[in-house]
Formats: structure tokens, C-alpha cells, sequence
């Protein structure tokens, strides 16, 4: 990981396209602005990872309900 001291007001750059700018930082938090293409999703980890749950708890079920199918397409 890469870790950097920046002050309100100061941009980092990522590649080409993507700036992150530290817009305040106040106690234990630090608002940032982002800009990037409109093609590159931006999400919080916590949200990514609630949805990759989810997702995963979907295709368990779904998996749980088409071997139940099977089974009963058999009698």
C-alpha cells in the first residue's frame, strides 16, 4: 500500500484519468473528491462488500433451489 501525506486542497493522481483531492479533513475524518471517468464505478468498500455477500448468499440459494428441482423432476 501506498500511503501519502497530502493537505486540504491537494490532489493525488491515479494514471491519466482519476484525481482524488482532500477536500477537509477534521478530527478522525477526511472528505475527499473524486473525479474519473464516468465508465469507472466508484463505490465505498463497505457497500462492495455488502453486495458481494448478497451476491453470494443469491447463488447459494439459487443452487439450493435448482438441486431441488432436479430432485423432484426425478419422482
Amino acid at each position: 500500500m501506498l500511503v501519502l501525506t497530502r493537505k486540504n486542497g491537494e490532489t493525488i493522481k491515479i494514471g491519466n484519468d482519476i484525481e482524488i483531492t482532500i477536500i477537509s479533513s477534521k478530527n478522525d475524518q477526511v472528505k475527499i473528491g473524486i473525479k474519473a471517468p464516468k465508465e469507472i464505478e466508484i463505490v465505498r468498500k463497505e457497500l462492495f462488500e455488502e453486495v458481494l455477500r448478497e451476491n453470494q448468499q443469491a447463488a447459494i440459494e439459487i443452487s439450493a433451489l435448482q438441486e431441488f428441482i432436479n430432485k423432484n423432476k426425478k419422482k
